[in-house]
């Protein structure tokens, strides 16, 4: 299931002072592999310092395009992050796990309208899906509200402007920044007053088909909760979490005892025995069983697995559906088992 490739880097380009856009060269023999929807992610593997990391990283690049790109800001402390903006070079080669996610634009024939809010490195899904959306259909509209500290840090400001020049009747931006005032810009964050300003005044004659939401779990809440209460249907708003929040592992202090757990992966069943309090993509990985994963923080949806028998329940869960979830489906870095026995399936998701 973590079926990765070692793919070389093509290009390193500085994208601001503290963030970089990674292009890796796709050999002909995996170009079908790595066929991508705009919005998805990859995963990325590499030995930093002797340990192995791994994260993910939304691709930016435009399925159209040819190019598999991703943009990396440096993290303070970060492990990868701060490698890949200071150590990594073109001809470099890093472990690459094909694209998968769920926050995708998908080309139709239909007119779309679509609005999108992204704060600091949120607007890399976003760069792939506008592109997606614009050279799609000749009357389709993107409106992108964009939130940063300053211009300076702000990544794909280039691109974002050859592509506003590129499509000036049809891609309009709002730039906000939070400690430069600039000429035609909102200073402060993105908040409630923010989507009202574009939704019920600048664009108020666009009817949208669909908000693309990216950034810190707090933005997110707040434009989710405005747009709904402002009458967009839920089903209209998508969004993908590149930073939450901490949750309290409460359901651990109530866990006694052991579970038996089967685990399917590639095809094959494993068994092991672990403790409740264990999250059980934790203990999954303790038996050297190579089941998928990336962030291991409940942000990206590498570690889904399917409940077959038993029951789990999840410390926190911000991507699957209430229906998702009815069916079986759990996220393993955030599930503990409640049943004596339990078996998950990785294959089936």
């Amino acid at each position: 299931m973590s079926d990765f490739h070692a793919l070389k880097i093509a290009a390193v380009d500085s994208l601001t002072p503290n963030s970089v856009a990674l292009t890796l060269e796709i050999p002909e023999n995996l170009k079908d592999t790595f066929v991508f929807t705009a919005g998805q992610y990859i995963t990325l593997k590499h030995q930093v310092n002797g340990e192995e990391v791994r994260r993910a990283y939304s691709i930016s690049s435009a399925p159209s395009s040819g190019k598999l790109t991703v943009g990396i800001k440096k993290v303070p402390k970060g492990t990868f992050s701060v490698y890949a903006n200071e150590h990594m070079t073109s001809g470099d080669v890093i472990e690459v796990m094909p694209p998968e996610g769920r926050f995708i634009f998908e080309k139709s024939e239909t007119t779309e309208h679509v609005m999108a809010f992204a704060a600091g490195s949120g607007i890399t899904p976003i760069m792939s899906i506008a592109q997606t959306v614009l050279e799609s259909n000749a009357k389709n509209t993107f409106v992108l509200v964009f939130g940063n500290q300053t211009p300076d840090e702000t990544m794909y400001r280039n691109a974002l402007l050859q592509l506003q020049e590129k499509y000036a009747e049809r891609f309009f931006i709002q730039w906000v920044y939070s400690r430069s005032s600039e000429p035609d810009c909102l200073f402060g964050r993105i908040e409630t007053s923010t989507v009202n300003l574009i939704t019920k005044n600048k664009f108020k004659d666009i009817t949208f088909n669909a908000f693309y939401l990216c950034g810190p779990e707090e933005m997110i809440a707040a434009v989710s909760d405005t747009l709904k209460n402002n009458g967009i249907s839920e089903e209209k708003i998508f969004f993908e979490l590149f930073t939450s929040t901490e949750a309290e592992d409460t359901l651990a202090e109530d866990l006694e005892g052991k579970t038996k757990v089967e685990v399917l992966v590639d095809d094959e069943t494993f068994s092991i025995v672990m403790d409740k309090k264990e999250l059980v993509l934790d203990a999954v990985l303790e038996e050297n069983i190579d089941a998928p994963y990336s962030c291991q923080g409940g942000v990206c949806s590498s570690c889904i697995a399917r409940v077959t028998e038993g029951k789990a329940e999840m410390v926190k869960n911000q991507i699957l559906t209430d229906g998702e979830v009815a069916e079986g489906l759990i996220l393993t870095c955030q599930a503990h088992p409640t049943t004596s026995t339990l078996k998950i399936d990785y294959d089936d998701v």
